[in-house]
């Protein structure tokens, strides 16, 4: 019996995120081996490391208007190329020069394939009477333990970044050709006269807001949880991953429950109990720093942030005023801005007092998402 179009539709951009996730976290498993390749200090790979986020940042304008001007499909299937195909290219550089141009490039596809990808998943929501964005985004998390797990198994087996690279790009390619043909061909409000260029409207600011706080926390768990626990929890090396990976397993696990929870309780509620959820993971977190209580926390936090962004991205691609491509890329560009500033004024705070403030600091955003989420009509 075959499946129906909906689901066939569901499945191939299920394969896009897999495809975004398995190749961003392959990158990332090797960092310390490129790292080692090169040279680099932990201050000159920080430098290195900031290319690939420039390159993201300035696509965004650019993926707005390419995907408003023909169609996420087309636009999509050329940014996995790109994204898939320059990834052998950081394994195998010989310089700090190409590092630094590659991850510009890296930067570039993919965030070209995340807001092309958001795109057609706005699409195939709109054939669902039901939220469905979160479970795109938990399969993107998915797809980042197995990247590592792969990345683990190749750096024990003494594969090179490059080769290693070039397995998941072909595997990557792979999925493109699959499944590209089932993919949406025509995206929400297409055939809607959008203007390609517009200011964002009250709304869209609001849902960039949020999604700028909830990224904030997003990169403080990235970026801090395990100096947390080593420097402030202090639980013993073998356990210092413990806050990060109990950070990503509800982040994980809470995107493909989101969708349920947030049908039942409506967008508005669901923000206002993701806010409550991570502010107060942060605070258990930094007002008892204790191994048991920490690790609490940091399951809150990672329940707390989860359905955020996708549940933004599924309401910015049903604005009425703008094409969905163009305000996903307004509602990116705000909450990247979040993701990437973040963990630098968490270092400057932590420098000038104490990394327990800076992380106190940061769960005000939590509330924050609480207070925005408040003012938005109910949804």
């Amino acid at each position: 019996m075959p499946l129906p179009q909906p689901r066939i539709h569901r499945i191939a951009v299920s394969s896009l995120f897999f495809l975004a996730g398995i190749c961003f976290a392959s990158w990332a498993s090797r960092i310390p081996a490129i790292q080692s390749s090169l040279a680099l200090s932990n201050a000159a790979l920080g430098a290195v490391l900031f290319s690939l986020p420039v390159g993201l940042l300035t696509s965004l304008p650019v993926a707005g208007f390419l995907v408003a001007r023909y169609g996420s499909r087309i636009v999509v299937m050329l940014a996995a190329v790109l994204y898939a195909g320059t990834l052998p290219v950081l394994g195998f550089v010989h310089s700090t020069t190409q590092l630094m141009a590659t991850l510009f490039i890296f930067g570039f596809g993919g965030n070209l394939l995340n807001i092309s990808m958001n795109t057609q998943a706005v699409g195939v929501e709109s054939f669902y009477n039901k939220p469905i964005m979160a479970s795109f985004h938990g399969i993107w998390s998915t797809a980042g333990f197995s990247g590592a797990a792969i990345g683990t198994g190749m750096v024990r087996f003494g594969i090179l970044p490059g080769y290693h690279f070039l397995c998941i790009s072909g595997l990557a390619l792979l999925i493109l050709v699959v499944f590209s043909h089932s993919l949406v061909v025509q995206d929400t409000g297409q055939d809607e006269k959008r203007p390609i260029f517009a200011k964002p409207d009250k709304a869209i600011l609001t849902l960039g807001l949020i999604a700028f706080c909830s990224m904030i926390c997003e990169g403080a768990m990235f970026d801090w949880s395990g100096i947390y626990f080593e420097h402030v929890v202090q639980p013993g090396k073998a356990w210092v991953t413990v806050g990060y990976t109990a950070f990503m397993s509800t982040m994980a696990t809470g995107r493909f429950v989101g969708d349920w929870v947030a049908f039942k309780l409506g967008m508005k509620r669901m923000l206002q109990l993701s806010g409550s959820c991570t502010a107060s993971g942060l605070l258990l977190a930094v007002c008892f720093p204790h191994f048991i209580t920490a690790t609490l926390g940091f399951l809150l936090v990672g329940a707390g942030v989860s359905s955020v962004v996708p549940m933004i991205y599924s309401a910015a691609g049903k604005s009425e005023k703008m094409s969905p491509g163009v305000a996903l890329a307004a509602v990116s560009t705000i909450g990247y801005l979040g993701f990437l500033f973040g963990p630098p004024f968490i270092g400057f705070i932590a420098q000038a007092s104490s990394l327990r403030v800076s992380l106190g600091l940061i769960a005000l955003m939590g509330a924050m998402i609480v207070f925005l989420a408040g003012r938005m009509q109910k949804t």
